[in-house]
């Protein structure tokens, strides 16, 4: 006999315990950040080599919170996600860094963002190459934080930048509701990761040898007000931690409730990486659906032999898309790289496995996820190697 549906009444824990971890996510950043007269200096993850490093943060203004020993769980985040709706920016702001013997002074924009730039004559010791930078806001009492930055060790082999949206997660982290759904409501048929996608950063990270700590960089269309919720993202699912690049700012207020429209600067972004990691090669993931194969192809014509390997998650059902994606591997092709295009992980944990970026244990760990959350190709998956005169395509494994 068939069991009846749940009832609302089974159902209610389910909610109540997606709902509290949702106030709890969305309030931490706010219970978390530490100022002097309710100003805050929020840092975020930053990246550098032993020449320079940059560090992004923000500068802004929200209500004190008033301790309550008598106030459950549920009333302290929803004070918590009051207090963050809010915050107020502060431009102009003069916030002082300090970092190996260096100090630079960056001032706040009209969203209370500031960028730093520093080149230390030496780096001081770090935990697990993640070192940390001293941030300072002349006030009366001056207000005092810390950032992070990763400088990665001389035995990693090669720098990953990789989009998130639609090549790490599902479509739905530039949309604020759709993301937070999904983190925490939507059940386990409908994971956000795509199949794979955190182990292969796992094994990208770890190269070949295991221990290569390669330095991720991620890239985002999403806002920077969704930072925590990526950070959480990361955690749940075991992706290495790395700086996340956000190519627009959207803000997270009443008055601006709409994202603000910016240039998009990733291929910049990308010739910047290149520079400061001017001795290291490079992988570049990304996916069909936006424009990270026109960017990536014009990267590696303008940097023959610098890109080791274009992986581009296909997430379009049009085969027109594969066949122009196909038409831009010429250029790849010259440059003295490979493209692979494929839905399915393994295709490219296969390719990156006969290039020496990662390992057999990598790869054999990108098969086991792969196998229990299969997610079946939508198109023929396409590996283009220098020397073959045709794409070449290959199906997953069975």
């Amino acid at each position: 006999m068939t069991s009846p549906p749940p009832t609302p009444e089974r159902a209610t824990p389910r909610w109540r315990k997606a709902g509290g971890r949702l106030l709890a996510l969305v309030a931490r950043p706010v219970r978390r950040a530490q100022g002097t007269g309710g100003t805050v200096i929020e840092a975020y993850r930053g990246y550098g080599s032993t020449k320079e490093i940059f560090l992004i943060g923000r500068v802004f203004r929200q209500a004190r919170r008033e301790p309550d020993p008598g106030a459950d769980d549920i009333a302290a985040d929803l004070r918590d996600i009051a207090r963050r709706i809010r915050r107020r920016k502060v431009a102009d702001a003069s916030v002082v860094a300090r970092f190996g013997g260096a100090e630079t002074t960056a001032i706040t924009d009209r969203d209370g963002y500031f960028r730093v730039s520093l080149k230390p004559p030496n780096v001081p010791a770090g935990e697990d190459h993640w070192h940390v930078v001293d941030l300072e806001l002349a006030a009366d009492p001056p207000v005092r934080a810390q950032g992070r930055v990763f400088i990665p060790p001389e035995k990693c082999r090669f720098v990953v930048i990789s989009d998130i949206d639609d090549t790490i997660m599902h479509t739905g982290v530039a949309n604020k509701l759709k993301m937070l759904w999904r983190l925490f409501v939507a059940d386990a048929e409908d994971r956000v990761a795509f199949p794979g996608a955190a182990s292969l950063s796992r094994a990208l990270h770890a190269g070949a040898t295991g221990d290569q700590s390669n330095p991720m960089l991620y890239v985002s269309r999403a806002p920077w007000g969704i930072y925590d919720m990526l950070s959480e993202f990361f955690r749940q699912h075991g992706i290495p931690a790395g700086p996340v690049l956000f190519l627009r700012e959207w803000g997270l207020s009443w008055r601006h409730p709409l994202p603000r429209r910016a240039e998009d600067h990733k291929r910049d972004l990308i010739r910047h990486m290149l520079a400061l990691y001017g001795d290291l090669p490079f992988v570049l993931i990304g996916d069909s659906g936006q424009h990270d194969p026109e960017v990536y192809a014009k990267i590696v014509s303008e940097n023959p032999g610098r890109v080791l390997a274009v992986y581009i998650r296909n997430v379009s059902r049009d085969p027109c898309r594969a066949e122009q994606i196909e038409r831009l591997s010429q250029a790849i092709l010259e440059a003295g790289s490979s493209l692979v295009l494929a839905g399915d992980t393994t295709i490219m944990a296969e390719h990156a496995l006969s290039l020496g970026l990662i390992g057999k244990e990598g790869a054999d760990a990108i098969l086991a996820e792969c196998r229990s959350q299969v997610m079946p190709e939508t198109v023929e998956p396409i590996v283009i190697e220098p020397g073959d005169g045709d794409a070449t395509a290959h199906k997953a494994p069975a």
